[in-house]
């Protein structure tokens, strides 16, 4: 099923237990985190939530899972648009969550990273947690570094997929979904994303026409509950496309 709904976002696939959707950046999936914490309004997430305008499509969502999160398997940032999971009742809720926090999912990202890394790939292996400078951010620990209590291991792969003068597409993998895992990682390797307001360094360059962080969820792999193993893709949006064409 492809269906425009109300927001301007889509349904990439539909059954009893599961919707697929494909977020648009902007919408908040639901009022927690980033939505709750006292930051400056132009940095502030605002309704309406992406979660609400769903169970007004699906009113059954309303029963999996508790307020304000309801059925969202897990979230994207306000500005990350892409793949993001929904399920329609408890048991699917689970099920699907399972497979989230045992690592038995696939999830794939594009990012626009400032900067230019020699090699092709990479790994970055930290420990994540809230800044002690920032509640808005996280911030990456290294191992053997002394850590404030409440930090979790992360883990994400990256490959190169093109170079530019100032900026690299990269197929960033994650092993593990902590908050701004991305976000933070890639700035802890001094190659932050691209047009992200918050994890920028003040003299990080931002291509003509982003007015967003340039960060997809591309692809997903997840066992449904009904037994089959599927694959979902969501493309880059037509304004990010617009971006590359740019730098090329």
């Amino acid at each position: 099923m492809d269906q425009a709904i109300k927001m301007e976002f889509k349904i990439i696939y539909e059954d009893n237990d599961v919707l697929v959707v494909d977020k648009p950046a902007g919408i908040v999936v639901f009022a927690e985190g980033e939505a709750t914490t006292k930051i400056p309004s132009s940095l502030s997430s605002s309704g309406p939530f992406l979660i609400n305008e769903l169970i007004k499509y699906r009113p059954e969502i309303k029963n999996a899972g508790q307020e304000p999160r309801y059925g969202a398997v897990h979230r994207l940032d306000k500005d990350t648009s892409g793949i993001l999971l929904v399920a329609k009742n408890n048991e699917s809720l689970i099920f699907l969550q399972k497979q989230f926090k045992n690592r038995e999912i696939e999830k794939k990202y594009l990012a626009l990273a400032t900067g230019i890394i020699k090699d092709d790939g990479g790994k970055v292996e930290t420990f994540v947690g809230r800044s002690p400078a920032d509640p808005r951010k996280q911030k990456a620990y290294l191992p053997g570094e002394k850590v404030p209590k409440g930090v979790r291991e992360a883990v994400t792969e990256y490959k190169v997929l093109q170079r530019f003068q100032e900026y690299m597409l990269l197929e960033v993998i994650i092993k593990t979904g902590r908050k701004h895992q991305i976000r933070c990682h890639l700035t802890h390797i001094h190659h932050p994303v691209a047009g992200d307001k918050l994890y920028s360094f003040k003299d990080s360059p931002v291509p003509a026409g982003l007015t967003r962080q340039f960060l997809h969820a591309s692809y997903l792999k997840i066992q449904l509950l009904n037994g089959q193993v599927k694959e979902f893709a969501s493309e880059l949006p037509e304004e990010l496309k617009t971006v590359l064409k740019s730098l090329n």
